[in-house]
């Protein structure tokens, strides 16, 4: 194991994945969700960071090779976990994590299977836009939660005619629960349409690299 820093940052990337859903035990909504959001664009930070720091220092090694797309990995599935766990379980949001999940490990496995062979296949643009997409579409559904919180706090001691009033604009908005809602609604949107997006770019490179692997893949004896 090399002790560099793009080897160290990438090791605490994947130390922060399950750092994530720990963030839900320890601590109350909305912190836990702001403690989440921040890990999260930190980690997804460094993705980029240490692969800068690696081609730049010349400091490019196998662990890091190895442990990089783990790290990512890990990452987008515990928070597409969370998010799922925390959310209404609506198929919308459903889907196209299950797609990404699906693939992520397909493609584990493929390369498991291929061995060194794998090494050989190179990482496509496509395939980073595919985990820029991923890592904005979460970044953008943790926002959303905290969002959707702020908004049911604002709520409390009101019933829900006169919610109805306040953001149809029938009655004073003294809690700013018109802006609240307004910025919660354009984030799950947004989010689930960046989701979408990736959930697309998943399945287009998930495929790429199954037809780049079939020459290699060889019948089990």
């Amino acid at each position: 194991m090399t002790w560099n820093l793009p080897n160290i940052l990438t090791i605490l990337r994947l130390l922060a994945a399950p750092g994530l859903a720990v963030m839900f035990l320890y601590f109350q909504r909305p912190y836990a969700d702001w403690f989440a959001l921040l890990l999260f664009v930190s980690a997804s930070l460094t993705d980029w960071v240490d692969g800068y720091l690696a081609r730049a220092w010349k400091q490019e090694t196998k662990i890091g090779a190895m442990l990089d797309p783990i790290a990512d990995k890990a990452m987008v599935i515990i928070a597409l976990m969370v998010i799922v766990g925390y959310s209404s379980m609506s198929p919308w949001l459903v889907l196209p994590a299950t797609v990404i999940l699906f693939r992520e490990v397909f493609v584990s496995g493929l390369r498991e299977y291929l061995g060194d062979t794998a090494g050989t296949l190179k990482v496509t643009n496509l395939a980073k836009w595919k985990t820029t997409a991923q890592m904005v579409a979460i970044a953008v559904l943790f926002l959303q939660g905290i969002l959707e919180h702020y908004l049911g706090l604002s709520t409390t001691g009101l019933d829900p005619q006169m919610v109805g009033e306040i953001l149809n604009g029938d009655a004073a908005d003294l809690r700013g629960l018109r802006w609240k809602s307004a910025a919660m609604e354009w984030t799950g949107r947004a989010g689930l349409w960046l989701l979408w997006l990736a959930a697309a770019l998943t399945l287009l490179t998930g495929f790429d690299y199954l037809r780049k692997a079939l020459p290699f893949l060889k019948e089990v004896r």
